[in-house]
């Protein structure tokens, strides 16, 4: 029998997170490793990460990462993506064969660009295309997932603990101004590669430590936009509800945040008239994406990231920072990993964004 004290609970999954300001490029060793400390968090069902920056040579292209149950899946996936893209380059994502993580499916990133003859008959502008290409895809092909699909930037994920997802697919070979990590002890939902962290749409992605109680009224009001939850999993939809307020509603990140943390009515009646009255139309316009339940998150976008924390902040999350460099964890100690002598560390309040960007022209992060 266990005694008190023999077991931890350490409230919920992992998350981490790095970004240079001045768009300096980084290996992906440092942010797996800060996964290794919170360990814990995690029970080996699921250990992702993301990476913006790591494609300069194929920049202007869409970089579609893909799981395959088998050949004939991927077969067929393909004649697909050929009727809708130009595929500059396809090929296996590489990996390392290590004996933490077993029974990979097959996987493979795909370059492409929209064909404009398509792109002019359907009138849609390319970001709208690839969405809908991916939403399909996930739907309606056996056996085939995007879990990947922006410029520029890929997210790797896989069944196993983080650290170990991290050698797996060579992330100490890649570069990036930002890195985000996701420990995942799922508790309602299955284990498996498409349902690890993050969840990718376009250049968005989210690691995500929590529950969402209100999923079911979240996936329905998004779903009326197009968007598919398919992936077995509640997080998936924060990933959509990210894509809608941003891409299609050109809402601001501190916009967004306040519709997926929204102040409580007492907080925005306290607020001066001009606050008071946006902030009671985005709690009203948007009443269907508040999302409840605890959560602390981390939103990644081209040249940014955004941290937040559930209004009555139920998940822990820490920011620190050393020169350029802005780190976001569950726990200190994995920021000490990515930087031992990190400053100003602290706690954001409940349903405070943090958020970082790279700065306007700096050469690598553009």
């Amino acid at each position: 029998m266990l005694k008190e004290g023999e077991i931890r609970i350490p409230s919920g999954c992992a998350i981490a997170a790095v970004i240079s300001k001045d768009g300096n490029m980084m290996t992906g060793e440092k942010i797996f490793k800060s996964m290794i400390p919170m360990h814990d968090r995690s029970n080996g069902l699921g250990g992702g990460f993301a990476g913006y920056g790591i494609y300069p040579e194929y920049k202007d292209f869409f970089a579609l990462h893909l799981f395959f149950d088998d050949n004939y899946s991927k077969e067929e996936c393909e004649k697909y993506l050929k009727e809708k893209f130009e595929i500059v380059k396809a090929e296996p994502i590489p990996t390392r064969t290590i004996p933490e993580i077993t029974d990979e499916p097959l996987i493979w990133r795909y370059f492409v660009a929209p064909l404009n003859s398509v792109l002019r008959a359907m009138q849609l502008d390319e970001k709208e295309y690839v969405a809908r290409i991916v939403m399909k895809i996930n739907t309606h092909f056996k056996g085939s997932y995007v879990f990947s699909s922006g410029k520029n930037m890929g997210a790797f994920k896989a069944v196993g603990y983080p650290e170990d997802v991290g050698r797996f697919y060579k992330l100490d070979k890649y570069e990036g101004y930002s890195w985000t990590a996701h420990g995942r002890y799922p508790t309602n939902t299955p284990g498996w590669w498409g349902g690890a962290h993050p969840f990718a749409l376009l250049d968005y992605s989210i690691v995500h430590n929590g529950e969402i109680s209100s999923y079911d009224a979240n996936r329905r009001f998004i779903e009326m936009f197009g968007y598919k939850c398919t992936l077995q999993t509640d997080t998936e939809v924060i990933t959509y509800i990210a894509d809608y307020l941003l891409r299609k509603q050109g809402l601001t990140l501190e916009e967004a945040a306040s519709v997926i943390a929204a102040p409580f009515w007492s907080t925005i009646a306290a607020k001066d008239e001009k606050e008071k009255e946006k902030l009671t139309y985005l709690r009203t316009v948007f009443s269907s994406l508040l999302v409840t339940g605890p959560f602390s998150i981390v939103l990644g976008f081209e040249n940014g990231l955004m941290a937040l924390n559930d209004r009555l902040k139920l998940r822990s999350m820490v920011v620190g920072e050393k020169d350029d460099k802005v780190f976001i964890a569950s726990e200190e100690a994995a920021i000490r990993v990515m930087e031992p002598d990190a400053e100003n560390i602290y706690a954001p309040q409940g349903g405070e964004p943090v958020i970082v960007r790279v700065k306007e022209g700096a050469s690598n992060g553009n």
